[in-house]
């Protein structure tokens, strides 16, 4: 296999999920509809929010940082994906794809510290209401997303830089629809120990300590739902977490599937398809879990239906 230098490397082929020209239309039409979803029912909320001054609270702050994550998620890999079906052209550029790369890690370890934020913020109103609104101030709550972010820019900018550094072969195609860290490692011809190291050790470690923090603020928070006398009063509680428990099922599941899955049950085939649950699916489905199990966000939601109708009435 011939071998080329790494400033001579221009491009790579995205194979995207599948090769066969037929099934290019059906997987258009697929992720049109689930980006413009994804981007509507975000932005909904985002709005919602932001219009309604009963939701200014901690855990709507939380919320509308983890919307306009989910959107940058979505954003960073699918509008790519369907140009290249659209135009027919699987090429994607090395500063592109590293770009691209680093956005994307960039928001999934964003939305893994939001919902950790969210967590804690879960665990102080349940298990320590008295002082809710002492606790979770609004330089806390500044303070904790902003360190979700700068924490986020540098481990992507370190995964990215790592990722720079490599040689690549001259077979440049990448079995995937974008630039994900696992199939361009397969694709080096130097040593990527470094990388490997640095993904274990401190995705590893990020991931652990994300998971810790959720494991040990539930138990606090069931801790305290569980001494609670009336059965309504749990019923209250436990609705107040049920959409978060949803949404970290979901991305934690899948997320676990391509990243720390066996190198033995690990193929290219499946990391695709969990990376579009986690990366293209996740962001579309949040909106509805937190809107549908949410009174505060259906009332919202209503009320800014009503204003546009009132504003637009000839629409209706």
């Amino acid at each position: 296999m011939g071998w080329e230098n790494l400033s001579s490397i221009s491009e790579f082929f995205l194979l995207g999920l599948s090769e066969q020209p037929e099934q290019q239309g059906v997987l258009f039409g697929f992720f049109l509809s689930m980006y413009m979803v994804t981007v509507a029912g975000n932005l909904l909320i985002i709005l919602a929010i932001i219009t309604d001054a009963q939701l200014h609270t901690p855990m709507y702050f939380f919320l509308v940082n983890l919307s306009l994550t989910d959107t940058g998620l979505v954003s960073t890999t699918v509008p790519n994906m369907l140009t290249n079906i659209w135009i027919q052209n699987q090429v994607i550029p090395y500063a592109g794809c590293l770009s691209q790369l680093y956005f994307f890690i960039l928001f999934g370890i964003l939305e893994a510290l939001l919902l950790v934020v969210m967590a804690y913020d879960r665990y102080v109103a349940i298990c320590h209401p008295l002082h809710y609104t002492m606790v979770m101030s609004h330089g806390l709550c500044v303070l904790l997303v902003s360190a979700s972010w700068i924490m986020s820019a540098f481990c992507s900018l370190l995964h990215t830089l790592l990722m720079n550094s490599l040689s690549f072969c001259a077979e440049h195609k990448i079995p995937h629809f974008f630039c994900d860290i696992n199939p361009l490692l397969r694709l080096s011809c130097t040593d990527p120990f470094i990388n490997e190291l640095v993904i274990f050790s401190i995705g590893g470690l990020t991931g652990l300590v994300c998971v810790l923090s959720l494991i040990i603020s539930y138990a606090y928070i069931f801790s305290t739902i569980w001494k609670i006398p009336s059965t309504q009063g749990k019923q209250k509680a436990l609705s107040t977490c049920s959409s978060h428990l949803s949404v970290v099922s979901l991305f934690f599941g899948t997320t676990s599937c391509v990243y720390f899955s066996p190198p033995l049950t690990h193929s290219a085939a499946k990391s695709a398809v969990a990376s579009v649950m986690y990366g293209a699916v996740t962001p579309m489905l949040n909106p509805f879990i937190y809107s549908l199990r949410n009174r505060d966000i259906k009332t919202s939601l209503k009320k800014l239906i009503w204003v546009k109708k009132n504003y637009f009435p000839r629409l209706y």
